[in-house]
Formats: structure tokens, C-alpha cells, sequence
């Protein structure tokens, strides 16, 4: 199959642009600057949150995967805000337009866990939209991806915390657990959806094959919260992790952005779970054993 995959630098885009060259792919990889060195695909840029894409950018493409979006994890100036929003909703309509214009016949686009808000009760794709900001922007976001919706077969991801060896929030959280400072966010009873970097390539290539059409929910079975999470890192790293981080110093320092880490989702992948997805990494432990030792 020939494959574009735009944001192919990131930390997610460059593993599922890796697995698809190595199945046998032709992959083009769209990226709003080229950073230097080799990959094994071909790389051309554009930067969809501020402009149309270049005419025929996805011509003879059997699938378009979308992956971009600025860091949503950072204190929400107004210009920060813009960004965010541009990087996902202007971007998916920029791409949803250039995907329509090529007769690409499957579209998979990013989409995030906060499309449900704070939820308690478990949540699968069934679900409604939820309260808040963040899912505000996740409707938004899904929403651009309408007109391909007549052409093509789209597929939503709603992504939970991806944990990887080289970067994420896994990285950000070593640091701070190795000396014994990794403990719960405020009480740590919010829910933490997370998903193996294997398996969120895995679900990615799986949507790409298949039939799955809407929403899937890119999270493992294994739902902890918070708390158990910080509890279960602490342990595979041999450290306490007892510490709390009070709500209080990240509103602080992350203003109206502490919510991506201070509420959570009870989020189960019903969809890949019915559809017989088999998880490589479906409970904590194992995923963190993997990725740490």
C-alpha cells in the first residue's frame, strides 16, 4: 500500500511510519520541517494548520494517517491556545479537503481520550461527548474530519498517554521517579488511560487494514488509576514513589493545562476488543517492565 503519514517525525508518527516500511509499504511521510538525516521513506513537508495542502500531495495514496498536533500538556496562553487548535482542527480540515481531492479510501486521524471529559464510570466509543475544554476541542477535531467522511472510511483515534523508551510522558516521568519523587498527582484517584507504544502502532496498522470504521479507543484493558500508576512505575524502578505533586503547584504552573493530568478518563477499547485485537501489552506491569528494564 502506498501511505502517508504527516506528523512521520514525531514520536508516534516515526514508529508507525518504521512498521509500515517494514511490512513492505511504500511510505510518504508529511512533516512541517525536514530535521536532517536518513529514513527509510520519503519525506515532503507542509504544515497543515496554516495552509491547504500542495496540490497532489496525497495523490495515489490507498491511506492517510494523521498524527500531528502541537504538545497539549503546557500552561493554555491564548497563543498557545491557537496553536493547539490550529494544529489539530484547521489541520484535519486542510487534510480531510486534500484527502477528498485524492479519492484516498481510508483516512485515520488523532484524535484524544479528553473527547469523554472527566469521566468515573467507564467509558467506551459509544459514549457522548463530555464537559470541558478539552473535549470541546476533541469534537472539533473529530468534527473536521466530516467531508471525508463521504468518500472515504475515517477512523478516530482517541489516544490515551502513549508510554515509550525515547519520549512522551514516560520520559518526563523518569526523572523525577528515579529520585524518589514520582508519587501521585494530588490524590491520584483520576483515572489513567495509558497504551504500550507497541500496541498504539499496533491499533494505528490494525485501523489501517481493516474495516473499523468512527471511533476506537487507543488505551490497554488495563486501566489503573493515577495513584496505582506512580505505585507500579515506583516498583519497576525500585523506588518510593509516596510523594504526592499537589494539584495546587500544577495550576500554578500549567494554568488552565493542569487538567490534562489532574482529571482522567475511565476509558475501555471496546472497539479493539471486540474486534479481536490481541494486546501485546494489556496490564502495567508488563508494559513497564518492557519498556524500563
Amino acid at each position: 500500500m502506498n501511505i502517508a503519514v504527516i506528523g512521520s517525525s514525531g514520536m508516534i508518527g516515526s514508529a508507525v511510519a518504521r512498521a509500515l516500511v517494514d511490512r513492505g509499504d511504500r511510505v510518504l511521510g508529511i512533516v512541517r520541517t525536514v530535521a536532517g538525516g536518513t529514513r527509510p521513506w520519503t519525506e515532503r513537508t507542509w504544515d497543515p494548520s496554516t495552509a491547504a495542502g500542495p496540490p497532489g500531495i496525497v495523490d495515489d495514496c490507498d491511506a492517510v494517517v494523521n498524527l500531528a498536533g502541537a504538545p497539549i500538556a503546557q500552561r493554555w496562553s491564548d497563543r498557545a491556545w491557537s496553536e493547539i487548535v490550529a494544529s489539530r482542527v484547521t489541520a484535519t480540515e486542510h487534510i480531510a479537503a486534500a484527502v477528498v481531492g485524492a479519492g484516498v479510501r481510508t483516512f485515520v486521524n488523532a484524535s484524544a481520550v479528553g473527547y469523554y471529559g472527566s469521566s468515573e464510570q467507564p467509558v467506551d466509543e459509544r459514549a457522548p461527548v463530555g464537559a470541558g475544554p478539552l473535549a470541546e476541542l476533541c469534537a472539533a477535531w473529530e468534527g473536521a474530519t466530516e467531508p471525508a467522511t463521504n468518500t472515504a472510511r475515517v477512523v478516530l483515534l482517541r489516544t490515551g498517554v502513549v508510554l515509550a523508551r525515547d519520549g512522551g510522558a514516560l520520559a518526563k516521568m523518569l526523572t523525577p521517579a528515579k529520585l524518589g519523587l514520582g508519587g501521585p498527582i494530588g490524590d491520584g484517584r483520576q483515572w489513567f488511560p495509558w497504551v504500550h507504544i507497541d500496541d498504539a502502532v499496533g491499533l494505528i496498522l490494525w485501523a489501517v487494514n481493516g474495516q473499523v470504521a468512527g471511533p476506537l479507543n487507543l488505551v490497554a484493558p488495563g486501566i489503573v488509576r493515577q495513584r496505582d500508576f506512580a505505585s507500579t512505575l515506583g516498583d519497576v524502578l525500585g523506588r518510593p514513589a509516596r510523594l504526592p505533586t499537589p494539584t495546587i503547584a500544577l495550576r500554578a504552573m500549567l494554568g488552565r493545562g493542569a487538567s490534562v493530568v489532574t482529571e482522567g478518563q475511565h476509558v475501555v477499547p471496546r472497539v479493539a476488543i471486540d474486534g479481536g485485537y490481541a494486546f501485546a501489552f494489556p496490564d502495567l506491569p508488563a508494559a513497564l517492565h518492557d519498556l524500563l528494564d
